[in-house]
């Protein structure tokens, strides 16, 4: 939620950049709440110190018939506008939890995701000496991933997966843990963007995969049914994935501002419903019901939060080198950067099978607006209290990087050699 100070200061602009991401906001009718709760709350102010003047004139003698019927007026007229400035107060939230996001300004104004801006491109694409085929075809040659038995078990949309592809998912996570939690790697990794933020390691995380619907909608990240399923005997939500429950996790607290930046890499099994996806994206494991992922959570100083989120994207360019896979950063435009984002980049890895770059990796630059709902504040070492920052990004979609890597490192047998970084964590094997 943005602070309502800049909707008072500037109420044509948040019109303008909330439509920019494809949203229409009535900034006149907030403000129109907005003065009638700052009148109330004089109004109740002024009938509380009514209260205390007549309790002070009592004091020590009895009170009068008249004093007494004037006490129990002005109790009844400030709960009824107590009453009325709740409903007003609920109103306006519920206002404001529509406005998104302000737009950074180096953010292009664009209607769809075909006006993001590619930012560079990274590798070179591998030349075969055969027609590559997608991995949903290499992995069940292999007999690696199953999708026809997995519809018979949970319908369309979920796989089993098998034998080395199982292993190489977990030698990705454990070098993703071992390389996150490494300071002297992101140090490396600050020094060379010449970021000015500590060289803190991440802490490895398991999140919880149910959410509140309150904690959910805090995080300004619950999109209804569109996104993740609900438990139905339950007021609970399936993670769609491990940021949604890493952002939430310092809910009404206070966090001292030594301890900042809170770094954490979480892994989740993530639920997504996936609604309106076609074609060639429901074959094998690109986008399926179930997958699971590595994502990294940071909190910050307001001060630092923007080279946290250009640490984030160096991050993830740093693991994609290390894979030696064929990337394009996007700068993605207003209408696609999402609705709790100030700015958002994506990275696209070269799919062979598909013949183009696809989505592996976001990273989102969210400022204070989760954690003004959510109540996370930074004590400062001067006892100041403010609201804290919050940055998230993946590592790794452990559904779509083994894809990349699939398709990339196929040979002509139907084997898939195993990136450098990786072979350590596959007992030395170099093909599977």
């Amino acid at each position: 939620m943005i602070d309502i100070q800049l909707i008072r200061e500037n109420p044509e602009l948040i019109k303008q950049k909330a439509k920019n991401k494809g949203y229409d906001v009535d900034t006149d009718e907030i403000l129109g709440f907005d003065q009638k709760r700052r009148e109330l709350i004089a109004d109740i102010e002024k009938l509380r110190q009514k209260r205390k003047q007549i309790a002070s004139s009592a004091k020590g003698q009895k009170p009068s018939p008249d004093s007494l019927e004037e006490g129990r007026k002005l109790k009844d007229d400030l709960l009824t506008t107590e009453h009325r400035l709740s409903a007003i107060e609920l109103s306006l939230t519920n206002l404001l939890k529509k406005v998104p996001n302000m737009p950074n300004e180096d953010v292009p104004v664009g209607k769809s995701e075909e006006e993001n801006q590619i930012i560079k491109e990274v590798g070179d694409k591998p030349n075969f000496d055969f027609n590559p085929i997608n991995h949903a075809e290499l992995a069940k040659n292999r007999g690696w991933l199953d999708t026809n038995r997995a519809a018979k078990i949970a319908g369309s949309r979920f796989f089993y997966l098998k034998g080395d592809l199982v292993n190489l998912q977990f030698a990705i996570i454990r070098y993703t843990l071992d390389t996150l939690g490494d300071s002297s790697v992101i140090k490396k990794i600050v020094s060379d963007n010449s970021l000015d933020i500590s060289p803190k390691p991440f802490i490895p995380v398991i999140p919880p995969a149910l959410i509140k619907t309150e904690v959910y909608e805090a995080s300004a990240r619950l999109d209804a049914e569109e996104i993740t399923y609900k438990i139905d005997q339950d007021d609970l939500w399936l993670n769609a994935s491990a940021e949604h429950s890493l952002c939430t996790m310092y809910m009404n607290e206070i966090i001292p501002e030594e301890e900042l930046p809170i770094r954490m890499i979480g892994y989740s099994t993530s639920f997504r419903r996936e609604a309106g996806s076609y074609g060639k994206d429901m074959e094998g494991m690109f986008r399926t019901h179930q997958f699971d992922k590595l994502e990294m959570e940071i909190f910050s100083t307001p001060e630092t939060s923007y080279n946290e989120h250009l640490l984030l994207v160096a991050i993830e360019e740093y693991l994609m080198n290390q894979l030696e896979l064929p990337y394009q950063v996007i700068l993605k435009c207003t209408a696609d950067i999402g609705f709790p984002n100030a700015r958002g980049i994506d990275i696209n890895t070269w799919l062979p099978g598909q013949n183009r770059y696809r989505e592996t990796h976001s990273a989102d630059y969210i400022t204070d607006f989760q954690t003004r709902r959510l109540k996370t504040r930074i004590k400062r070492k001067d006892g100041r209290i403010e609201l804290a920052h919050t940055n998230d990004a993946t590592a790794f979609a452990l559904s779509r990087i083994p894809i990349a890597i699939m398709e990339n490192n196929q040979t002509k047998d139907g084997q898939v050699k195993i990136p450098k970084v990786l072979q350590q964590y596959m007992n030395g094997k170099t093909v599977i």
